[in-house]
């Protein structure tokens, strides 16, 4: 009998925004949300069914700018400054509401969570939530993938292979820093994908990659296995495709996150009540922003939230994608004959959270119904592939997620300004390290900077945020004062009039990635 594989891979990222001054916190609370509704919950998953002794597997890819982020001491604190006010805020909604009233028993259930947070991030993971993931990995149950260094679009800098090797080398260094592995697995941004980027990866004893369903479909000669099966090129580098359905499954037009019993998460106090409520824990703009406390469902505004009624739903809706996935791969059994066939389901995690609040309890329930069933079995990628040198060799198309499939997103009318910028500053940093090929000191510090500068403008947040509007004027800003940096250290190089104090600054500002040494853009011998 054939073998029948889900694999569940998780891409976890956020462009590198850090922010300290008090106005700005908006912006750092993109970070806090997430470690709130999204990588403690998964940990307390991860524990959960550990304790209970379910068996599980996932996959998950880490950036190295999220890495930086939640390993950063400041930032922890802010994080925990954050919770306070929620907890305080919590307190005050208990007040406002009449004791056992659906309002009240809400705001004590989340207050209860936030507290919860709390004692677990400072307590139980130390503040280091990213150990725990390494934890996990090393015990085999999660696989954890590389990627690169500030999650550039890599085709955007394909015809510079210097600059793919250094996003590929600071992303692996980045990896081993903060999680002690070597990694075998590496995921490409927005799965951007250009004939040839294979060489690059297996030069670094990297081993495989997922890609859009059309990057396998469409190669030379066609998969035997379609999307069911890895293949590899030539350098035996091998290649899953993506299921082209799981983000359907949860926010399609009857995805998951929809479902009437599930908490609306646009209906927040944040918005909602009065600002004289909200006082102590907005900043000084006073500007609204998000908290934890919804109290609507998604049937009206005027249902509340019922958490059992949730709970019953999670069940189901489990129930459900393993039954999709499962019918899926019968079907691709019938048609290989037998053979074993499998599906990788690739999410962002900010759908299992942000976005779908019973998100990340949905998954959970999807581990302890895959362990009492025989008809699919959830693996990661590298037990699918122990057999390599066996897989059917193709040659992949260029592709990518955005778009229509092609990135084309990422460079638009809105945003296509930028990539002159991008690419003659890449282009300079390539000449830089062929010039100075062993200074050390001041100029060494400075060219370090430099590559830094570079790394940040290719980090695909910019032109995303600006297509998407999602802070467009900021990641404008962003975009330029790294541009602007790089400059700044090429022309004091050309001149030999190197500013420590404002190399100094800038270097504290972005202390992010201290291992970056300037040759990771020179030629490879």
């Amino acid at each position: 009998m054939s073998k029948k594989s889900l694999v569940l891979h998780f891409v976890a990222h956020k462009g590198y925004f850090k922010h300290l001054e008090t106005e700005n916190i908006s912006k750092n609370q993109i970070l806090f949300v997430a470690i709130s509704q999204i990588y403690l919950p998964l940990l307390n998953m991860f524990a959960n069914l550990e304790s209970d002794g379910v068996p599980f597997k996932m996959g998950i890819t880490i950036s190295p700018t999220l890495c930086a982020q939640l390993s950063d001491p400041v930032l922890q604190q802010k994080y925990i400054e954050w919770l306070d006010k929620l907890i305080a805020l919590g307190e005050s909604e208990m007040q406002r509401y009449a004791e056992g009233s659906e309002k009240y028993e809400l705001a004590k259930h989340y207050l209860k969570t936030v507290k919860r947070d709390k004692r677990d991030f400072i307590e139980t993971f130390n503040q280091d939530i990213l150990s725990k993931f390494s934890y996990y990995a090393k015990k085999g149950n999660l696989e954890l993938f590389a990627t690169s260094a500030t999650f550039a679009f890599l085709p955007h800098i394909s015809d510079y292979n210097e600059a793919i090797n250094a996003q590929i080398e600071v992303g692996l260094l980045s990896h081993k820093h903060y999680f002690g592995i070597a990694p075998e697995g590496f995921f490409l941004p927005h799965f951007g994908y250009v004939q040839g980027f294979e060489k690059n990866l297996k030069s670094y004893g990297l081993n495989y990659t997922i890609l859009e369903p059309q990057g396998l479909l469409f190669g030379q000669p066609e998969p035997e296995k379609g999307i069911f099966s890895p293949v590899r090129t030539s350098n035996s580098f091998a290649f899953f495709a993506k299921d082209p359905d799981t983000t359907k499954d949860i926010c399609g037009e009857d995805g998951y996150m929809l479902k009437s019993a599930y908490r609306n998460q646009q209906k927040d106090i944040g918005y909602d009540s009065d600002l004289s409520d909200l006082a102590d824990f907005l900043d000084e703009s006073h500007s609204r922003c998000p908290t934890v406390f919804r109290y609507w469902s998604n049937y009206s505004n005027e249902t509340f939230y019922d958490l059992e009624k949730a709970k019953e739903q999670i069940k189901q809706d489990a129930k459900d994608f393993l039954d999709k996935k499962s019918e899926k791969l019968k079907e691709a059994e019938k048609i290989l004959e037998n053979e074993n066939c499998s599906l990788v389901c690739t999410i962002e995690p900010e759908l299992l959270g942000n976005v779908w609040f019973e998100g990340i309890d949905w998954l959970e329930e999807i581990f302890r119904q895959a362990a009492t069933r025989d008809d699919i079995q959830i693996e990661n990628c590298c037990d699918l592939t122990k057999e390599q040198y066996t897989l059917q060799k193709i040659e992949p198309l260029s592709s990518a997620s955005n778009g229509v499939g092609f990135g084309e997103n990422l460079l638009d009318s809105s945003n296509d300004w930028m990539i002159r910028y991008l690419r003659k500053n890449t282009e300079r940093m390539i000449d830089l390290a062929g010039r100075f090929t062993d200074d050390t000191g001041l100029k060494a510090r400075t060219l370090n900077l430099a590559a830094k500068e570079v790394l940040l403008s290719q980090a695909s947040d910019w032109s995303a945020m600006i297509h998407d509007k999602v802070y467009p004027d900021y990641a404008k800003e962003q975009f330029i004062k790294a541009i602007n940096g790089f400059s700044t250290v090429y022309e004091s190089l050309g001149s030999n009039s190197i500013s420590t104090e404002w190399l100094t600054k800038l270097e504290r500002e972005h202390n992010f990635f201290p291992w970056t040494n300037y040759k990771v853009f020179s030629k490879k011998k």
